[in-house]
This record gives C-alpha cells, structure tokens and sequence, in this order.
C-alpha cells in the first residue's frame, strides 16, 4: 500500500495534523492501520483528543487514497459528489457518479480537469479489487 504523507489528507488542519504526529502518526497508511476498527479510533481519540468521527473520516479519506489514481484533489471531488467509502465507490454507476462528480465540480471547483471515463472505470474497479481496512 502506499503511503502518502499527512498533508494528502483533505480536511486536515494542522492542529489535528499535530495532534496525530504527537502520537506517531505521519502517513496515511499509518493513520489507516491506527484508525481501521473503531477500538482503534477511541484509543486514538483517548490520546490525542481528536473526535472520533473526524478520525474515521480521515481514515476514510486514507483509504481512498490507496485507490489507483487517486489522490488529494480527486478524493475530495469524490466526497463533494456523496462517496465517502472505498466500499461505496465499489457499487457505483460509472456515468451517475462522472455526472455527479461533474455537478460538485461546478459548485465547489475542487478541480481543473475532470477525471476521464476510463479514470472513473478504473477507480470502480480498483475499490472493487482492495481489500476492506475500515471496520465501523
């Protein structure tokens, strides 16, 4: 799995950010392994005082991120359009959520350029193939 720093996460202040390095946290493959279960997320919450519900988000968020293709920018285009789970992204019709991720995009402007069909294909069929992490 590949590992991106903290800053790739959408959502993350640096407060929060500070908070997860003071408990060794500095990746998201280490988030998500720390995060996964929801033990996990209160034990992390108990030591750095971050919500639990904010952790699972940023797990999530993590998660997306092991996605081929994805990165910062799109995962946060992809939440916007109503995706919040890799699982989620695995039964999702490829032209509804390109339209939805389109009409998000118009709203917000999370980006310049809007993922290819074939992007949107490939993410599908990529969340299909991960293995489940996140446990609620």
């Amino acid at each position: 799995m590949a590992a991106y720093p903290l800053s790739a996460l959408a959502g993350l202040d640096d407060d929060t950010q500070e908070h997860l390095r003071s408990a060794k946290i500095r990746t998201t493959a280490t988030l998500l392994e720390r995060a996964k279960d929801a033990k996990g997320r209160k034990k992390l919450s108990e030591e750095t005082g971050i919500d639990e519900k904010l952790l699972l988000s940023l797990a999530n968020g993590a998660d997306r991120l092991r996605i081929d293709g994805m990165g910062r920018d799109y995962s946060e285009l992809l939440l916007a359009a109503g995706v919040s789970t890799v699982r989620e992204l695995g039964y999702r019709n490829p032209a509804r959520l390109a339209k939805a991720m389109a009409e998000a995009n118009k709203k917000r402007k999370l980006v310049r350029l809007l993922p290819s069909d074939s992007l949107v294909n490939r993410w599908i069929a990529s969340a299909k193939k991960l293995q489940t992490k996140i446990t609620y």
